[in-house]
């Protein structure tokens, strides 16, 4: 394998909490189409996609891992590996893992760490900075993409550039990093034109980040390390051992490497970048009408100017407004001052304190075999609408608090009750009684749809005990028979 192949490495562990309520723990901001057909994950992944590139390296969370999976497949694309995290330990030990696992394969790799939720207008310009970085990378420089700043943010950290490398054109050395800062400051870093954004992505030599890691964060390397070595292989994905994993300092890249190193390096670039952390984000990255407004779903408006509304459940109206954010699903609707947008999430925290479960999923609820949505429920009872992908199984299990209900509204359905296993067609249905073994597999080539009732005394989700499951998944309880 040749010195200097670029390993693409997309990290996809952020919740993107200040775009509830599209956006929650179980469907994070990366996994949606907020900026077009494709999801943010996809858009990273094709982007990555360059000459002589190494199929990606993911990293995301084991909620996550069946997603994941599923839009690598819609876009063609077979990944290097899939690696879950228990759970989240920030950019330096993904990185770290990252590393380890390219340098098995190749020492001299040079890795091209990126962000699963970044929007990249241009992609043209972000491959000239690839290829900017790539020169520098392959003589030892840990490289990040400092971005042009077009405005006194305050929001981000920012990167002053130093001196110019030798030998790598369009790469400076770092001077220093800078936290967020206040507004005059900003001001001042913009009218420099020496400070560029962090957009926090990484372009290095595998070895020389360990190196660098085994300097600074020894600890951390170890227990990387030892994650790797215990890691299981399920399918197509490599769990890594959370009582080791839970060892590495959870800690940045930027805190971890880059503050401390003498390798550091920049390349400033204008790539229309966007780390889309706010609704407000999106309104301006999208197009507007002729007063302003990003439209999105079934919207009325009347003398509205310069707001974002996204309707995904009926009609929404707006009258006489200025400047707000309207999100509107199946369970939630928010209104927000499009200049306060970042403050969405102090409602995420008041969710999370409360223990609303508006906070993790929508009323969608995605499984590898398809997805379940409530409908109703109330005194010993509700009432789900149930789709099975084609070829999909849901694990054998029982119940001991319920009995269900099934009616099949679309396709054809696989049923096994106890000993019996039988076929139901479009408006049939069938009982399961309380306890009884039972299974629903979809065997044919459009999607299955049913209406679930369940009755009984106990209608918890916890109300499961699986005997089989096709997806690796027996020791876990979740919610639908899935």
């Amino acid at each position: 394998m040749a010195r200097g192949r670029i390993f693409p490495v997309i990290l996809s562990g952020g919740s993107g909490t200040r775009l509830w309520p599209m956006s929650r723990a179980a469907l994070p901001k990366q996994l949606l189409p907020l900026n077009g057909a494709r999801t943010m994950i996809q858009d990273t992944v094709l982007r990555a996609q360059l000459p002589g590139a190494e199929p990606p390296l993911l990293l995301c969370s084991e909620g996550h891992r069946f997603l994941v999976a599923e839009q690598m497949q819609q876009i063609g694309v077979t990944p290097k590996a899939i690696v879950l995290e228990p759970f989240g330990r920030n950019t330096a030990p993904a990185a770290a893992i990252a590393a380890l696992t390219v340098a098995a394969d190749n020492p001299d790799g040079v890795i091209l760490l990126l962000s699963s939720d970044h929007v990249i207008a241009d992609e043209a310009a972000f491959h000239a900075a690839v290829a900017s970085a790539l020169a520098a990378a392959e003589k030892g420089r840990i490289v990040t993409f400092g971005m042009t700043p077009d405005a006194p943010e305050t929001g981000y950290g920012y990167i002053q550039r130093g001196e110019a490398i030798a030998g790598a054109p369009g790469v400076d050395a770092v001077k220093r990093f800078a936290e967020k800062p206040d507004r005059t400051t900003a001001e001042g870093y913009l009218a420099s034109g020496d400070y560029f954004w962090n957009g926090g992505m990484f372009m290095f030599r595998a070895e020389v980040l360990l190196d660098e890691l085994r300097c600074h964060e020894p600890g951390l390397v170890e227990a990387c390390e030892a994650a790797l070595t215990a890691a299981a292989r399920d399918h197509d994905f490599i769990r890594l051992a959370a009582d080791e994993f839970e060892k590495a300092n959870n800690i940045s890249i930027d805190y971890a490497v880059m503050e401390k190193t003498d390798k550091a390096a920049v390349v400033p670039c204008a790539i229309g970048w966007s780390d889309v952390g706010a609704w407000s984000a999106l309104w301006s990255l999208q197009s507007r009408d002729g007063d302003g407004n990003v439209i999105q779903g079934d919207v009325l408006l009347y003398e509205a100017k310069d707001s974002f509304v996204r309707s995904e459940k009926g009609l929404t109206a707006l009258v006489g407004v200025k400047d707000i954010v309207v999100v509107v699903t199946d369970d939630a609707v928010l209104v927000a001052d499009k200049h306060r947008a970042q403050d969405v999430k102090a409602i995420v925290d008041q969710l999370k304190l409360a223990g609303r479960p508006e906070l993790l999923e929508h009323k969608v609820v995605f499984r590898p075999w398809g997805s379940y949505q409530a409908i109703d429920a109330g005194e010993g009872y509700q009432v789900k609408q149930i789709m099975v992908k084609p070829g999909g199984r849901l694990s054998l299990q029982s119940h001991a608090h319920r009995a269900e209900h099934w009616i099949v509204v679309q396709g054809t359905a696989q049923v096994t009750c106890d000993d019996k296993v039988f076929l139901l067609r479009e408006n049939e249905s069938t009982f399961i009684p309380l306890g009884a073994k039972h299974r629903l597999e979809n065997p044919g080539k459009v999607p299955l749809r049913l209406i679930e009732v369940q009755s009984g005394g106990y209608l918890g989700e916890d109300d499961i005990v699986r005997y089989d499951d096709a997806y690796g998944r027996a020791e876990h309880k979740s919610a639908a028979g899935s």
